[in-house]
């Protein structure tokens, strides 16, 4: 599909998401946002998608999100009343939100491969993604602080579940950037390539590798990986019984038998 702030494309199962900013160092404004959360949720639905490699082009990831669409916060000042004026500011928020909800609900493992600087509202973007990959000359910075706010897109809810709490405090309270070696070091990332390029043939590389596998398991084992992150060992074993009771038996796992005993390799239906 057309997009006019992002490229995406489709082949053999594994769908690339392009952030297409570069003039604005692939910050992004209302309308990006809203392309955003159009792209994984049709996604999320498109069987031919089973796998997806989330990139930016140009000199930067993302520089998170637009100076402009910042300052039309001052529209609401015009809002004589202040619980609607309230009402509506948070509305705006969730609406800033929804894009990477969007990422982190879609049923599809999400791979982000990040250049340069990460941002701000492009930290909150891959703390949403499942996977996370660098090349050397990456940085993260938790920015909002410089700016006199409090970040509120996801960073600060989703990190402290994949670092040190107190390094995330650290990062917040400082705005301090963290270069790619340190990333992979703290488990930012998976692993710090030394130049884009090795990046994205890594990336690739491992994206294929899993648009091999049984599409089915595949969204079982996301769904699972994010319930047991929010809930109790019990409650999240309860849960996978449940799933496997209804998604056990499948054509998925036929195919991976049949493989497995004539040594071939598996091919399974979108």
């Amino acid at each position: 599909m057309d997009y006019q702030f992002f490229r995406v494309h489709i082949d053999q199962h594994i769908a690339e998401v392009a952030i297409h900013r570069p003039d604005k160092a692939n910050a992004l404004h209302q309308a990006a946002w809203d392309e955003l959360e159009q792209i994984f949720r049709w996604l999320d639905t498109h069987e031919a998608a089973r796998v997806i490699l989330l990139r930016g082009e140009g000199k930067h990831f993302c520089a998170g999100i637009d100076l402009e669409l910042l300052m039309s916060i001052q529209q609401f000042r015009a809002i004589d009343c202040d619980g609607r004026l309230r009402e509506k500011l948070r509305r705006f928020i969730l609406r800033l939100q929804a894009p990477i909800n969007a990422i982190e609900r879609c049923s599809k493992p999400v791979l982000a491969a990040t250049h340069h600087g990460c941002i701000g509202g492009g930290l909150d973007i891959i703390a949403a993604c499942d996977m996370r990959y660098c090349s050397a000359d990456a940085y993260f910075t938790i920015k909002e602080i410089d700016l006199g706010m409090v970040a509120d897109l996801g960073t600060l809810q989703r990190l402290p579940k994949l670092l040190s709490p107190a390094l995330v405090a650290e990062m917040a309270y400082t705005g301090r950037q963290v270069a790619g070696a340190e990333a992979e070091k703290i488990g930012l990332v998976n692993r710090c390539y030394p130049d884009q390029e090795q990046l994205l043939t890594g990336v690739r590389e491992l994206a294929a590798q899993i648009a091999t596998k049984s599409p089915l398991s595949i969204r079982g084992i996301k769904a699972n990986l994010r319930y047991a992150r929010d809930h109790r060992v019990d409650d999240a074993l309860d849960y996978m019984s449940l799933w496997n009771a209804a998604l056990f038996i499948s054509k998925d796992l036929e195919e991976a038998f049949m493989a497995a005993m004539e040594k071939r390799q598996a091919v399974y239906r979108d």
